[in-house]
């Protein structure tokens, strides 16, 4: 989705970068906007957990049904993939050519 998201701005990318935006804040920009999805996610998806924990809990076997440990690696280890998974797209950004970009229509 990010990846779809920078090819549609590769107009303003191309304009930014025209205009003396470094790279590192061009990969910054594309980077905050996948990782502020993520947390979006993230967050959504922490707090409809732990409010259907209660229902679960008969289904659960081996762990607490607000087991810390699950409840901490889980999003951490979606934070590492959403970041792995920005960061393809963010490079991809920081090599637009603002010519061939000023051109797409």
């Amino acid at each position: 989705m990010l990846g779809y998201t920078v090819a549609e701005r590769t107009r303003e990318i191309g304009i930014r970068i025209a205009l003396g935006a470094r790279p590192d804040r061009v990969l910054g920009l594309v980077v905050r906007e996948g990782m502020l999805l993520a947390l979006a996610g993230i967050g959504v998806g922490l707090a409809g957990a732990w409010l259907l924990v209660r229902l679960l809990r008969s289904l659960l076997f081996g762990v607490g049904p607000t087991d810390l440990v699950t409840f901490v690696v889980v999003p951490v280890g979606l934070l590492l993939v959403a970041l792995a998974a920005s960061y393809v797209p963010a490079r991809r950004a920081t090599q637009i050519d603002p010519v061939t970009a000023l051109r797409v229509q």
